[in-house]
């Protein structure tokens, strides 16, 4: 191995690198080499020097991607498309079966290789990359075959940095789970089973899974609730559960007289999956026990031994960081949303109409919006249909969307006349009483007509346009009544637009989180939505509202929505007098 002479004083860096590669490449028969935070090279190993035909002095200082990665054709590899040179400069570790080097003879080196990360000081970071020749037969350096004397260095520091980066992605806890078996099957176990600590201090065996052929199996029939852990129970995934610490584990270990319920599901447990071997470790945050994960061995031979404990727990206190993240977004989006749901409002009973309103959260988010949604009967018994948008999507959203449902409810109740006179005055006096900004929404007026039907009136302030679905399956948008958008402070008269809804035909009034899509114009939404409503017309209208939401949502949205359905009767169904 060659680093590089230090004379300005970097000894420490290069010794790091010096200890990391002696220690764990030397043994591994691979070349690696190592670079700083811009991909100069730092060190080089013999076995690199031997497979790049270069020697360690030519290559020391240089650039690394500049240097050595190459397209599969020879040619010059674009940074911005370098898989290494992002690892490097992302600091994550990373892998690829099939990449290119140049050699010293400007030859073509097809390789596979890993990158992690490096501390080389408290304040200075870099990367090692290590590589070896692609053969037809070669296995992916993460996942190759164990060989019962447990895994390198560098594959246990590149086990914990994937596990960090898989477990940190997410916030759903079940995804979390999920993620933490494909990191550990089959590299380190054949089975694998998580119990998860429940708010009222009882057990519950969240997963069982086991890999099989390649895939990973679920075992549904194992899983389920378990009594609160036993406070004295010396047994090992009692143990755990309360903290105490790790232990290997084995059918045996439960052959006795049963201490508790756990006890008796972990007997089951190793008699049901076969496992021959296993290791127990409490899965914690930094302020409680959350749960515990068990790895188990069936199929392989060896059995589990105390050296491999360290690697363990080192994966359960990512797991714990992990999982108690997941657990405090849920809590607070639970909170969020219930808290939205409280400010929205009931819908009234109305003879002859049938109501139906949704609001979804942002999928992507835990905080409250600005959607919203009302209905409320007017002095001369017209029907007030809103539906609208606060700018934003946190807690002064959902205060502003509030104060916007509340003073809106006064000016309608208090101010004869159209939607558009109502909504004129509503907006002057915003800026007065209120500190919200820009908000959009849709004000209707309701009414049955002496012909028994019914007729809507409707302002538009800058909002997505009503959707008229008639129950022949033509649906159309309600383009008049445009205005601009709320609290813009510009003088613009406001128009009125109305038309006679058909007997048995759906209103569908909706914020933009159900048609827009970052990737994708709005049109191809407002076309999504149309289509959908056009073809289930015929379903009962919560049926239908329920099944729109779901299919006309764009996938990629990361918005919230609010939704209000309004059938009118049939013909038969007179309106009410």
């Amino acid at each position: 191995m060659h680093v590089p002479s230090d004379p300005t004083g970097g000894q420490e860096r290069s010794g790091t690198v010096r200890r990391l590669l002696s220690r764990t490449l030397d043994r591994l028969g691979a070349g690696a080499y190592a670079v700083d935070a811009d991909g100069a090279v730092l060190a080089v190993n013999t076995q690199a020097e031997d497979l790049l035909g270069r020697r360690a002095a030519d290559m020391l200082g240089r650039d690394a991607h500049d240097l050595l990665h190459r397209q599969a054709n020879g040619m010059a590899l674009p940074r911005s498309r370098c898989p290494m040179m992002e690892a490097f400069v992302t600091s994550r570790a990373c892998q690829q079966d099939v990449g290119h080097f140049e050699r010293g003879d400007g030859s073509l080196l097809t390789v596979s290789w890993l990158v992690v990360p490096l501390r080389l000081t408290p304040h200075d970071t870099g990367a090692l990359a290590v590589f070896h020749p692609n053969e037809p037969t070669g296995v992916p350096l993460l996942v190759a075959d164990y060989q019962g004397g447990g895994l390198t260095e560098l594959e246990r520091l590149a086990l914990l940095a994937e596990t960090t980066t898989q477990l940190t992605a997410t916030l759903d806890i079940n995804e979390a789970l999920d993620r933490l078996v494909r990191l550990v099957v089959p590299l380190l176990a054949d089975w694998v089973v998580i119990d998860l600590m429940t708010d009222s201090g009882e057990v519950q065996r969240a997963l069982v899974a086991c890999g099989e052929g390649g895939r990973i199996t679920r075992r549904e029939d194992l899983q389920g609730a378990m009594l609160p852990v036993p406070e004295t129970s010396p047994l090992p995934l009692s143990r755990a559960l309360r903290g105490a610490g790790s232990t290997l584990a084995t059918p045996l270990t439960y052959q006795g007289p049963p201490d508790s319920d756990v006890a008796v599901e972990q007997r089951r447990l190793f008699d049901v999956t076969g496992m021959h071997s296993a290791v127990v470790a409490p899965i914690s945050s930094l302020r409680e026990v959350l749960g515990a994960l068990t790895l188990g061995r069936s199929k392989r031979p060896e059995p589990f031994t105390v050296a491999e404990i360290p690697l363990l727990e080192d994966i359960t206190r990512r797991a714990g960081l992990a999982l108690e993240n997941a657990r405090l977004y849920q809590r607070q989006r639970k909170v969020a949303e219930t808290m939205q749901r409280h400010l929205l409002p009931q819908l009234p009973r109305v003879p002859g109409l049938r109501m139906t309103a949704r609001y979804l959260a942002a999928p992507h988010a835990s905080q409250v919006g600005g959607d919203w949604y009302d209905v409320f009967r007017l002095p001369d018994q017209a029907l007030a249909l809103v539906i609208g948008d606060v700018a934003g999507h946190d807690l002064d959203a959902a205060a502003d969307m509030a104060q916007l449902r509340n003073i809106l409810r006064a000016y309608a109740w208090s101010q004869a006349g159209p939607p558009s006179g109502v909504v004129t005055r509503f907006d002057q006096a915003l800026p007065h009483i209120t500190d919200v900004g820009i908000a959009t929404m849709v004000l209707g007026h309701l009414t049955p007509r002496p012909d028994e039907g019914w007729e809507l009136r409707w302002t538009n302030a800058g909002h997505p346009p009503p959707l008229l679905v008639t129950p022949g399956g033509t649906a159309r948008y309600l383009g008049g009544g445009q205005g601009i958008l709320l609290g813009t402070h510009a003088e613009s008269r406001r128009a009125d637009a109305t038309v006679t809804l058909p007997p048995l035909s759906t209103l569908v009034l909706y914020t933009d989180g159900l048609v827009e899509s970052p990737r994708n114009p709005i049109d191809d939404g407002l076309e999504r939505l149309r289509g959908h409503a056009a073809a289930l017309a015929g379903l009962s209208l919560e049926t239908f509202t329920d099944v729109l939401l779901e299919r006309a949502r764009p996938p990629d949205n990361d918005d919230d929505v609010a939704v209000l359905v309004v059938r009118v009767p049939g013909p038969e169904e007179a309106p009410p007098r």
